[in-house]
């Protein structure tokens, strides 16, 4: 039986270097949030758990964007080192991986390698060699030269036996580190380097939030995230979710049909070929989408992006809803989308939760849904 495995992503810093006036992880990349970048990169059959370590200042924000892929959020610590103790106590696989929250751009190969690495050398830390002259300096002056066949620049991922690095940071008192195989160095065993990725890069200036698309993220497919809200009050004794029908004591206020799942269905399909939202193509002030099928809308949007070269690959949808219950509909729900965007039926997940008396979904009054989208050329 393999070996289950955790993941921990750190993101409960302040990223105070990057200039953005708060923490960077939450500011826009790439048409959403930073740190969605990086939990959508973990939300993989191979990976069992994540658990993510957010401020408290942060935690509420954080928590909103994890809630769609059911990653656990628990409260950070005042250092990096602090976050990782305090996220270990919750971990529950045998292999764990650490990764900051601001390498939002490693890819799929990378993650599995990181796994593998752990399984057969208990330990495994991305890293890139220099190719560059690396020296020492003090006040200005070079002291010392490198030798840059021996000398690497670490990145994240970087796993370990969980009950080995736990043992590790439990041994490390209220000393601090930078990264988590120091700890495991200084007190269990040299930690196993593997092949580090250029593209990994972490997100620390606020010109790193200009660049370009780095190649790891490009190949690995293009990706949006959308959300839409609807509020009760509409006349109907119905909602209609991912173009599905479904009874309910009042309907959804909305200009066209109110399908809010297939809303953020779109917006996520629109966002990922770099277009803009559905209110460009079908704005609300157009008679025209007055009561539309939001099913009819959604293969224009599939149509679009078809004239772009790009097909929906996989579409992962949650619905937040105190009523109406949903599950019994959720498997017409998934024919009904693989229907519309010509995806496989198995790379298509719908889930549906409450918020627990929480917010205005809490209290009855309207559905929120949010999806990701993952598009490939055609």
């Amino acid at each position: 039986m393999d070996d289950k495995v955790s993941v921990i992503i750190c993101a409960a810093g302040k990223g105070e270097r990057a200039g953005l006036g708060q923490n960077k992880l939450l500011a826009p990349l790439y048409g959403a949030p930073a740190l969605w970048h990086t939990l959508n990169k973990f939300n993989m059959p191979e990976v069992d758990e994540v658990i993510v370590a957010a401020s408290e200042v942060d935690f509420e924000e954080i928590s909103a964007l994890c809630k769609p892929f059911g990653y656990k959020v628990i409260k950070g610590g005042a250092t990096r080192t602090e976050s990782v103790k305090n996220a270990l106590k919750d971990v529950t696989g045998e292999i764990v991986l650490i990764h900051d929250g601001a390498r939002p751009f490693l890819s799929r190969k990378l993650i599995l390698s990181c796994i593998d690495g752990v399984k057969k050398f208990s330990s495994a830390v991305a890293a890139i060699r220099f190719t560059d002259t690396a020296v020492c300096a003090h006040l200005g002056y070079v002291t010392d030269r490198l030798d840059r066949e021996v000398t690497f620049r670490v990145q994240t991922p970087q796993g370990f036996l969980t009950e080995d690095i736990r043992r590790a940071y439990a041994l490390a008192g209220d000393k601090a580190y930078t990264d988590d195989s120091a700890v495991y160095c200084e007190f269990v065993s040299p930690a196993r380097i593997i092949d580090g990725e250029e593209g990994n890069i972490k997100l620390t200036f606020k010109s790193d939030f200009m660049r370009e698309l780095p190649l790891t993220a490009a190949v690995s497919g293009l990706t949006g995230f959308g959300v839409d809200v609807h509020a009760f009050g509409g006349k109907r004794n119905s909602v209609t979710l991912c173009g599905v029908e479904i009874p309910c004591d009042t309907g959804l206020i909305a200009h066209s049909d109110g399908d809010v799942a297939l809303h953020a269905v779109m917006d996520a399909v629109l966002s990922a070929a770099g277009l803009k939202d559905i209110g460009h193509y079908f704005p609300d002030s157009d008679p025209a989408f007055k009561g539309a099928d939001s099913a009819l809308l959604l293969e224009k949007v599939v149509e679009i992006i078809g004239e772009k070269g790009l097909r929906v690959k996989n579409v992962s949808v949650a619905v937040q809803a105190e009523k109406p219950r949903i599950s019994a509909y959720i498997d017409n729900m998934v024919a009904r989308v693989a229907s519309l965007t010509g995806a496989d039926r198995g790379n298509i997940s719908i889930t549906a939760g409450t918020s627990e008396g929480l917010g205005f979904v809490g209290e009855g009054r309207g559905i929120c849904a949010y999806a990701t989208v993952t598009l490939k050329e055609v």
